[in-house]
This record gives structure tokens, C-alpha cells and sequence, in this order.
């Protein structure tokens, strides 16, 4: 009797299937990653919660905002975008100074604390009325330099009280030259608009009347014409007896006065709504050689699910379709038989 012919096993390619959809599935557990080299940026992010960031032209995927929500919502995307790796400290500007909240934070593994504190900034966090934003870019410029830094200051540059138009704009060091880092961001609409005004319980009123706030100011030595003004008094009004008119009590984006600052500051300038914030970052701000962990696991857990959709899904169609057409070819004139 002949011997019985060996005949090699055949492995069912779903055992193969399901063998690499379980190894996928176990390495993706094991949290895979991809090192890669990626440019970051540690910048202080200073944001104006002065009065006027509540005035409403500014808009939120096309609808009517404040400019401080709009503020918020555009450094929101923007540590979204920047890489990891990079850092985000965060301090709100009133008065003269930009008080810091929190020092640099990692974008990625922070990015719920950095976003959430972003959206509770408010208005009512602010100190003081007056809104003297070359002074307050000088003293954020000290912050973002002692945190080792960029800065990015989001204003909408309405100074309050106004600047003197008889005395130039003057920076500490502001020589134009200043090897500094970093942007202003602008926001705001290009024409006047009423500020909301609030009671002491924060609700809002109506808006500030021209006579609400300062429209000149009469700080430091009167001007040279100050002698000619209606009232003039050189020792109880020196600044003469009229009262000033003018609508400083309206806003809008000082553009040209940011654009100005930031030239002699040494920094650079972006419109919000218009500019790439992203962009104008990588562009002002120091780029810093980082190594960045791209997160595998997504990766693997796909190749997992689309290996168990091959193996219950694409294999079975394709066999059911082979059977179909094998059972609707025509058979050959043998297995039909002769003709009649």
C-alpha cells in the first residue's frame, strides 16, 4: 500500500489577518512615538483688558464680538498651531503694567489650562482705567525678558488719557535698532465706535459720553501755545481754563500708532482677523530647534481596525463575488452535450 502523500497545511489568511490586527492593536497600546525636529517659540502673551477691548467690531467666524473675545479666540487658535514643544506664559495689561498670570507653560501637554484661562480673562480683572499702552509694551518687554521670551501684546492701542500730540513718541530705549522679539497684534475696526460703559456691579449701561473721560492730557510742563489758550493761568491753569472737546470717549484700531510703536519698540505688527497669527509669530519670534514626539498610536490603531475590515469585510465580499461569477459562466459545448 502506497503511503498517503503529504499535503502541506494551508493557514487560513483571517488567522493571519487577525494575528496582525491583534499586533497593531497590542503596539499601539505600548504608545509609539516619532521623534522629528520642529521649530518652537516661547513667548509672554499679553492681552489688553482695558475698557475699549469691549467695544463690539470685532467678529467671531463672522459674527458681531467684542475685541476681547476676539483676542481670545485668535491666542486660542494660535497655541493650537505652534508647535509642541513650545511655551506660553500669559499676563493681562491694564493701566501701565502687564501683570503676569502664569509663567511659560509646554503648549501641548498645558494647552486645557492655557486655553481655559484664555477664556476667563475679563474686563473687570483690570485695575485701573487709564489704558497707557507704550508704557505697558515697556513693562511687558521687561516681563517677557526676564522669562527669557518673545512678546506678543494684543491691544487695540487706544491710549487713555490720549497721547500729547506735541510730544513725540518716546520709548525706554526705543532706538528703532533694539535687537527685540516678537510682534504687537492689533484689534479692532478702522472706524469710531461707542465704549460700553458699566455701573460698579458690571453691567453694562449704555456708553461713555464725551464727557466720561479725559480728551487731552495735561501731564507733565504745558505746551509751547499754552499761553494763547482761553483761561491761561501759569500757575492754576496752566494748561489754560477751556474745557477739551473730543472723542476720545469713541474708539477704533489705532493701526498707524501700533505700526509706529512697534518700529521704534523693534517689533513687528499683525492685524488680527487679517494677518496670519501663526505666520507673524514664526516671523518676529525667535524660532528654537526642538524635538518633537508625534503620538503613533492613531497611526497604528487605524492599520488595526482597517486589518480586521479586510479580513470580515473585503475578504468575504471577494469570495462571495468570485463564487457569483464562477456560477454564472457559460459552460463549454462538452458539458452541455451534442446537439439533437
Amino acid at each position: 500500500m502506497a503511503p498517503r502523500p503529504h499535503v502541506p497545511r494551508r493557514i487560513d489568511p483571517r488567522t493571519v489577518g487577525l494575528a496582525v490586527a491583534l499586533a497593531l492593536a497590542v503596539a499601539a497600546l505600548l504608545h509609539p512615538t516619532w521623534t522629528s525636529r520642529v521649530a518652537r517659540h516661547d513667548l509672554t502673551v499679553v492681552v489688553d483688558i482695558t475698557t475699549s477691548m469691549m467695544v463690539r467690531d470685532a467678529s467671531i467666524e463672522g459674527r458681531p464680538a467684542s475685541r476681547l473675545d476676539a483676542a481670545k479666540r485668535g491666542l486660542t487658535d494660535l497655541i493650537a498651531r505652534i508647535a509642541c514643544g513650545s511655551r506660553v506664559a500669559l499676563a493681562v495689561f491694564s493701566e501701565r503694567r502687564a501683570f503676569l498670570l502664569f509663567e511659560p507653560v509646554e503648549v501641548c501637554s498645558g494647552y486645557p489650562a492655557i486655553a481655559g484661562t484664555l477664556d476667563r480673562l475679563d474686563w473687570r480683572m483690570a485695575w485701573e482705567g487709564d489704558s497707557r499702552i507704550s508704557k505697558g509694551v515697556a513693562d511687558a518687554l521687561e516681563v517677557a525678558g526676564s522669562l527669557d521670551t518673545d512678546l506678543v501684546f494684543v491691544t487695540d492701542g487706544h491710549e487713555a488719557p490720549p497721547l500729547r500730540p506735541d510730544q513725540p513718541l518716546w520709548f525706554p530705549g526705543g532706538d528703532g535698532d533694539a535687537k527685540r522679539h516678537g510682534l504687537l497684534v492689533g484689534v479692532g475696526g478702522d472706524a469710531l465706535s461707542p465704549i460700553p460703559k458699566f455701573d460698579d456691579d458690571g453691567h453694562e449701561v449704555g456708553f461713555l459720553a464725551e464727557s466720561d473721560v479725559p480728551q487731552d492730557n495735561r501731564q507733565g510742563p504745558p505746551p509751547s501755545n499754552a499761553e494763547s489758550r482761553t483761561g491761561y493761568n501759569a500757575r492754576n491753569a496752566p494748561f489754560g481754563a477751556e474745557v477739551a472737546r473730543g472723542n476720545e470717549h469713541l474708539s477704533s484700531l489705532k493701526q498707524d500708532y501700533l505700526e509706529d510703536l512697534g518700529r521704534v519698540t523693534g517689533l513687528g505688527y499683525a492685524r488680527l482677523g487679517r494677518d496670519d497669527l501663526a505666520g507673524a509669530v514664526a516671523r518676529f519670534a525667535r524660532a528654537l530647534p526642538a524635538n518633537a514626539a508625534a503620538d503613533l498610536r492613531p497611526l497604528f490603531g487605524l492599520a488595526a481596525f482597517a486589518a480586521l475590515v479586510l479580513v470580515y469585510l473585503v475578504a468575504p465580499l471577494a469570495a462571495v463575488t468570485v463564487r457569483r461569477r464562477r456560477r454564472g459562466a457559460p459552460r463549454s459545448i462538452a458539458s452541455r452535450g451534442a446537439p439533437a
